[in-house]
């Protein structure tokens, strides 16, 4: 049995990039930040992906790679004097790695005090955020980093990861097997970290000596459902609870939405990123059904950024509430993805020649802009000309939800367009 030894997540992080499980767009064969990690000139970068998929891994292995200095902080505790002795301890040495860990907490003051350092080569930064960068990291020092973005591990990985975990376990005389792997997958939603502690705690909970222990569904359900989320509680905070958050507010339930925003507010989560996140999904998920979800869900993201906590708690509160009332419809987020997929689908096609700009004579000569015919020039302020390609002239890409401001955009698309588009 193990005793007085350090998590197996951290004992069996590898140390090299052939033992590095997942990222093969990043560091497999000829991947692009394989290349540059073997060339030894290490720029300084960001790593942004979820908890779980080896961005502090991934940085550790570059130090020992070029064989420099590591020295990492927590944006979470520490402080711009923190990064000052790093700085100067820096300053005695060559090559030095700084390596900040949720470096999208780090405020503009503490963000501000690393970019001298990065700019002489001091120190080569590498962060990892679980949000996107360009959001919080100040344009100065983003303009200094490459950014990487880092997946989920597949299936794949984890079949590698777990055969890993079990292989430790076997080269320590415990006997254990994994008969059914599905449930481990499904608890570890792509994060490495929850793989091998779901394994660990099975382990723990069901060591006997001298018996074998075989893994199953039903086994991982007994056992990980009652301690992971207290075992993994930040990424069970970050991930799952922001899910339950959002659906609920989706499925207009008030009470929910509330709830799981108490969840996350006494769990620490950075009530920006709630913000961010209800901003979006008033976008996606109310859109046109009341523009003024997303005007309220902005402006509590901007309320959040300049008041901050514990009176957040109350802007956020008003605004899930507000939003999980509100008339839904995803329309606009259908639309844009059938856009795309059109645009996928068909390439480039040309821009009719009438809506075309013709800011030269030429242009004007080659018929750009010509017989275009301006709408407000007409009554009621439209006209029928043809706006999408002759090629796919006639498709539709918004869908009017059932709802009284898209149904009556679905009066106005009809009574304007007739039987264009099907409306």
């Amino acid at each position: 049995m193990r005793n007085n030894l350090p998590p197996l997540a951290e004992i069996l992080r590898p140390d090299s990039l052939d033992a590095y499980i997942g990222q093969k767009h990043l560091v497999g064969k000829d991947a692009i930040l394989r290349k540059v990690i073997e060339s030894g000139n290490i720029p300084s970068m960001i790593f942004w992906g979820p908890p779980g998929v080896g961005k502090t891994t991934l940085a550790i292995i570059i130090s020992k790679k070029i064989d420099a200095p590591f020295y990492t902080l927590s944006a979470v505790t520490s402080g711009v004097k923190d990064v000052r002795e790093v700085i100067d301890k820096a300053k005695r040495t060559q090559k030095s790695i700084l390596f900040i860990d949720e470096i999208h907490r780090f405020s503009k003051s503490q963000q501000d005090s690393l970019l001298g350092a990065v700019e002489k080569g001091i120190v080569t930064l590498i962060g990892a955020t679980t949000e996107n960068p360009s959001f919080e990291v100040i344009t100065p020092l983003l303009s200094r980093c490459q950014v990487y973005v880092l997946k989920s591990l597949d299936v794949d990985d984890l079949k590698d990861l777990s055969n890993s975990v079990l292989a430790w376990y076997r080269k320590n005389s415990f006997e254990i097997e994994i008969e059914e792997i599905e449930a481990l997958f499904q608890i570890s939603g792509g994060d490495a970290r929850k793989l091998i502690n779901a394994i660990e705690l099975v382990f723990m909970a069901e060591y006997r000596e001298g018996r074998i222990i075989r893994i199953t569904n039903q086994m991982v359900q007994n056992v990980i459902q009652k301690r992971l989320a207290i075992y993994d509680k930040g990424g069970e905070q970050h991930y799952d609870i922001i899910s339950a958050f959002i659906k609920s507010i989706r499925g207009s339930d008030p009470n929910a939405a509330v709830y799981w925003l108490a969840r996350m507010i006494e769990g620490g989560e950075d009530p920006k990123f709630i913000a961010r996140r209800m901003v979006i999904l008033a976008s996606e998920d109310i859109g046109n059904a009341n523009p003024n979800a997303f005007l309220l869900a902005n402006a509590c993201f901007d309320a959040i950024t300049n008041i901050g906590m514990p009176e957040g708690r109350i802007i956020l509160s008003q605004t899930a509430i507000y939003l999980a009332c509100s008339s839904k419809t995803n329309a606009s987020y259908m639309a844009i993805d059938e856009a795309i997929a059109m645009v996928r689908k068909t390439g480039d096609l040309p821009v009719p020649l009438h809506i075309r700009n013709a800011p030269t004579k030429l242009m004007k000569d080659l018929g750009y802009g010509k017989n275009y015919q301006y709408a407000h020039s007409y009554k009621d302020n439209f006209v029928d000309q043809e706006f999408l390609p002759e090629q796919i002239s006639g498709t539709r890409f918004f869908e009017p939800g059932n709802n009284a401001r898209e149904n009556e955009m679905r009066q106005k698309l009809k009574a304007l367009w007739k039987d264009k588009y099907g409306y």
